[in-house]
């Protein structure tokens, strides 16, 4: 069996979907979740559900029991991330499973320096312990979502423009669903066993870019402006943005900028076995389908 964790979110249900759709058979495929009213539309397809939860260490284990392959889709939660990982990784091995994968992410500061180092610090220890447990494992260094767009740019981008300070470092920004689709692959192909892939996109491109390429959608301009870190906390803190959320956005604006995310390489059209959907493309479909309809 495969099983998929985090079922009920986005990664995992579209790894699921692209498990289904290349024909595993659902009864193969199990989704781990911890309120199972959240999947009944997987369980409606005959995906097996699993409930478990990352703090409650026996559910993992009595949840992975018959477990070959183990997606681990990496915990939300940031500040109880680490601990959750391991306590999958080790009920993961006490249930034998046979192969643990792992969305990990693309960075390049793995110091407590990193402007994102609540994030990228968890993944690497989360790396770490994988590799110490003696269990086979296939480890994806997944780049950012070009979903991200939606949270750093707002809902009024078309009317009021681009306000993020990232500069105009580029990244390999991917679409969620390639990224899953990728890992569907994996799951269903031998070869794999004790590698990492790089999930990055072909094409790295830059904020400006982005305001570029809607500006063309949109037929007129979309103006990015990118602000110093200060004036930009100084700005979402005056319009009422909660504090977590302020600081996470500026900490990743700054990891972009700092390159954290620009690659030279990837592993994600040969996995794909085609090319990854262009930024052009996802900007298309999300904001601009409705008047194409």
């Amino acid at each position: 069996m495969i099983l998929v964790t985090g079922a009920s979110g986005h990664f995992g249900k579209a790894t699921i979907e692209h498990l289904l759709n290349k024909g595993v058979a659902a009864n193969n495929i199990g989704a781990l979740v911890r309120d199972q009213n959240k999947a009944q539309d997987l369980k409606a397809k005959g995906v097996q559900i699993k409930v478990g939860d990352y703090n409650q260490y026996q559910t993992l284990v009595d949840a992975f029991k018959g477990v070959e392959q183990l997606l681990l889709v990496s915990s939300s939660d940031l500040e109880q991330r680490t601990q959750q990982q391991v306590n999958a990784i080790n009920a993961a091995k006490e249930a034998g499973v046979k192969h643990i994968y792992y969305t990990s992410f693309e960075r390049k500061n793995e110091t407590a320096n990193s402007p994102i180092a609540s994030v990228a610090l968890s993944h690497v220890d989360t790396e770490k312990s994988i590799k110490e447990s003696g269990l086979t494992y296939t480890i994806f260094k997944n780049n950012l979502y070009m979903e991200v767009f939606l949270f750093f740019f707002g809902d009024k981008v078309l009317e009021q423009g681009i306000y993020f300070p990232a500069g105009n470092t580029k990244a390999g920004y991917v679409l969620r669903t390639d990224m899953a689709e990728a890992m569907a692959n994996v799951l269903m192909t031998q070869g794999h066993s004790n590698k990492t892939y790089n999930i990055n996109h072909t094409q790295n491109v830059s904020i400006s870019e982005v305001a570029e390429t809607l500006s063309e959608l949109a037929g007129k301009t979309i103006n990015y402006h990118s602000p110093s870190t200060e004036e930009y906390i100084n700005t979402l803190t005056q319009a009422g943005v909660p504090t977590p959320y302020i600081h996470m956005f500026a900490g990743f604006a700054e990891a972009i900028k700092q390159g954290e995310f620009e690659t030279t390489h990837t592993d994600l059209e040969t996995l794909l076995g085609r090319k990854p959907t262009s930024l052009k493309e996802f900007l298309r479909q999300t904001y601009f389908a409705k008047t194409v309809a």
